[in-house]
């Protein structure tokens, strides 16, 4: 099993964006009142270490979509999240 470490701002993403159903870029920037730029560089690393998922998929969202594109926790490691967010905080 893959120990996950999460930063702050990683930590409030995930947190945001829940483990049930997808949720619109827009959303999760709502919620964690961050710049848009800043999310969506979270949200990228995220997506790339495969913890995240775009839809449609993509392996990089650019800025300029994030608002309109929706996002998803990877289930294959939605119980690792869990976990790293609990010990978090």
């Amino acid at each position: 099993m893959r120990i996950i470490r999460l930063s702050g701002r990683e930590a409030s993403v995930v947190r945001a964006m829940g483990f049930a159903d997808a949720v619109l870029g827009s959303e999760i920037q709502d919620q964690v009142r961050m710049e848009l730029e800043d999310v969506t560089d979270t949200v990228n690393s995220l997506i790339a270490g495969g913890f995240v998922e775009s839809i449609p998929y993509s392996e990089q969202v650019p800025m300029a979509e994030f608002p309109v594109t929706s996002f998803e926790v990877n289930p294959a490691y939605s119980h690792q999240l869990r976990s790293a967010i609990q010990h978090r905080f």
